[in-house]
């Protein structure tokens, strides 16, 4: 995910400003070549130019890390950090103490430091990155759990003829929900409300 700029400027200082702005990285995470230190000439002549040129040397799973390390530090928590990608996926597992902290309730905790790790990965220019964080297979858990309330909750609006509306979930939540239900001929399922409380509705299908 490495880029190079050359810029130039008045000054060598204003010509690295330059070059990190358009790569969207910090002096930190980019490698700096000066070019050509400039000169203010004599008498406003033959003045020339500072040039440098500038490498981003952060990779979608260095930008993970440092971010994701950060966030614990400020916790006061100790987290091992695995990185592993398959293509553009990038898979982060998370293991330590206390990882009930980070799951939060439904996951809502999780799920936003998903979020934000996801914007400092696909903060640059490069090709859009997907991230998933999970931590004590959280993830596989929690669809095993939607799963048998989906079949769960479509066996009692069919036995009670009832529609039965569920709390907010996440949008891919409220997915596992609808592909769970999707084959089923009894039922339909669908979406009210607005983010962040946006439910799914489990209703009876309707006679054609």
């Amino acid at each position: 995910m490495s880029k190079t700029v050359k810029k130039s400027a008045k000054t060598v200082q204003e010509a690295i400003r330059l070059a990190l702005a358009e790569l969207k990285v910090s002096e930190s995470e980019a490698k700096i070549d000066i070019l050509e230190e400039g000169s203010k000439g004599l008498f406003g002549l033959g003045a020339k130019d500072a040039v440098v040129q500038v490498t981003s040397n952060i990779s979608p799973e260095n930008r993970a890390k440092t971010f994701l390390e950060d966030v614990f530090l400020g916790m006061g928590m100790r987290v091992d950090i695995d990185i592993t990608f398959e293509g553009k996926l990038m898979k982060i597992n998370l293991s330590g103490e206390n990882m009930g902290i980070i799951i939060g309730k439904h996951g809502d905790t999780l799920d936003a430091l998903e979020h934000l790790t996801s914007l400092t990965v696909n903060r640059g220019d490069g090709d859009y990155v997907k991230v998933v964080l999970d931590t004590e297979n959280y993830r596989e858990k929690r669809r095993q759990t939607l799963v048998r309330l989906a079949e769960n909750l479509s066996n009692s609006v069919v036995n009670h003829k009832k529609k039965v509306t569920l709390e907010p979930m996440s949008a891919g939540e409220r997915r596992i929900i609808h592909s769970t239900l999707q084959s089923n001929d009894q039922v339909d399922t669908y979406s009210i409300g607005e983010e962040p409380y946006r439910r799914v509705v489990i209703a009876l299908k309707k006679a054609k």
